[in-house]
């Protein structure tokens, strides 16, 4: 499927209509976090943070108002202790009922959100999923179950 097809195919909408969101995507953080510094009159200063502070800065930031939230793996500057604050972010903003998020992540423990809607796109389309059902758990379980044989395992010849 093309991303024409796919234009054709999906509406968005919410009612009341909003006109507030973000699409975030991790590769591109440091030119938006650069962008935002440059030109706001209290610049919120991102780029002063570490990589995870920064983006959970923005995330704090960014992410608390009605709209449409699509994060892109989220989770490529977040220390598993630090994906457990986005998922805090996530219950605040969800608590509000006013905001929608949409992400795509490798994350297990960002998947296992309380009621996520978990989809897997595979050469049939989306399917339904259950987190323990994703390979990167399947691959984190095996790996806290035994790390050193995993380990050895996974390097050996």
């Amino acid at each position: 499927m093309t991303g024409e097809d796919l234009s054709v195919a999906l509406h968005a909408g919410w009612l009341p209509k909003i006109h507030y969101g973000w699409f975030f995507r991790a590769e591109t953080f440091f030119s938006v976090a650069r962008y935002l510094d440059q030109t706001s009159e209290e610049p919120p200063d991102y780029l002063s943070y570490s990589h995870a502070e920064g983006f959970l800065y923005f995330f704090e930031e960014r992410c608390q108002r009605q709209g449409i939230f699509i994060f892109d793996e989220p989770e490529s500057a977040l220390s598993p202790s630090r994906q457990i604050e986005f998922l805090k972010l996530m219950r605040r903003m969800d608590e509000t009922r006013q905001c929608q998020i949409i992400m795509a992540t490798h994350s297990p423990i960002l998947m296992a959100y309380p009621n996520a809607t978990l989809l897997r796109l595979s050469k049939y389309g989306l399917e339904p999923v259950s987190v323990t059902d994703m390979d990167h758990y399947r691959v984190m379980r095996e790996f806290c179950d035994d790390p050193k044989s995993f380990v050895e395992a996974a390097i050996g010849d």
